[in-house]
């Protein structure tokens, strides 16, 4: 199956998005195009990395994922096609991948040199286009590409370790649509930090001693009180740390307007001897 997810910050106003499935279907009408998100905040390389990581899992093995996030080629960021974990990415090499793959070696990576082989007025969508399409069909990426061993990686992104092991100080990367704030602390970080030990989360003015593993799990605790309104943890279904106000609604407010959480904010676990 031709698969090709499309994950942009175009917004739906203009032709942007029209025309990039355009181009995929001119040269592959077979291709089946998927949208994931065209809302990415304008060049939040962290959005767009979180929602495609929270995704491609979805889809079988062979997908071609292409991210148009901060997309342009300058002199120091390359155009880049990466096979990991048996899909294709298809990026700027601005960190996207880096932060997605978090340290994990690609199988293959390239730095995409088929530029002057297009049209001269080709766009950088017209690029990445032609090398879904390419790898879709079953191509090589030797063939569009040269050899590369290194990602782009963004250090100030990444959640920040205590030297003793005590703490964890992490960030919204991410305002999902119904206010929820998530940050870049994963589970499997948390537990190998936490190690069984007692923790706390500070966020903003909340302190909480709870991360569950969904929203529904707060009525576990008391099952006769009203939790409506109360701020909670869990790790999500991708694995992160996400901060929520439990059956948030525009009356109870959310994790966004209620709590003031952005982009960026910080949030600190601190674990308890």
């Amino acid at each position: 199956m031709s698969i090709i997810t499309l994950t942009t910050d175009f917004g739906l106003k203009d032709y942007f998005v029209g025309a990039l499935k355009g181009s995929l279907l001119s040269q592959h009408p077979e291709a089946l195009i998927v949208d994931l998100s065209h809302e990415v905040s304008p060049f939040n390389i962290a959005e767009a990395s979180y929602i495609v990581g929270a995704a491609y899992t979805r889809f079988p093995k062979g997908s071609v994922h292409l991210i148009g996030v901060d997309a342009s080629r300058t002199p120091k960021i390359n155009h880049i096609a990466v096979l990991w974990n048996g899909h294709y990415f298809i990026a700027a090499n601005n960190g996207i991948l880096s932060m997605l793959m978090r340290k994990i070696v690609p199988e293959k990576m390239v730095e995409i040199t088929i530029h002057d082989r297009l049209q001269p007025d080709a766009t950088d969508m017209d690029v990445f286009a032609t090398v879904a399409v390419h790898l879709v069909k079953g191509g090589n990426l030797n063939v569009i590409g040269k050899t590369i061993t290194q990602l782009h990686e963004v250090t100030e992104l990444q959640p920040v370790l205590s030297p003793e092991n005590q703490s964890i100080k992490g960030y919204v990367m991410y305002i999902d649509h119904f206010g929820n704030a998530v940050t870049n602390i994963h589970q499997q970080l948390f537990l190998d930090m936490a190690k069984g030990r007692p923790y706390e989360l500070t966020i903003k003015r909340d302190k909480l001693k709870t991360i569950y593993a969904k929203y529904a799990d707060i009525e576990l605790v008391d099952s006769k009180s009203d939790h409506t309104g109360k701020t909670i943890a869990i790790f999500n279904e991708a694995g992160f740390l996400e901060i929520g106000i439990y059956k948030s609604s525009p009356h109870t407010g959310t994790a966004s307007t209620l709590l003031g959480l952005r982009y960026r904010d910080f949030i600190l676990i601190e674990f308890k001897s």
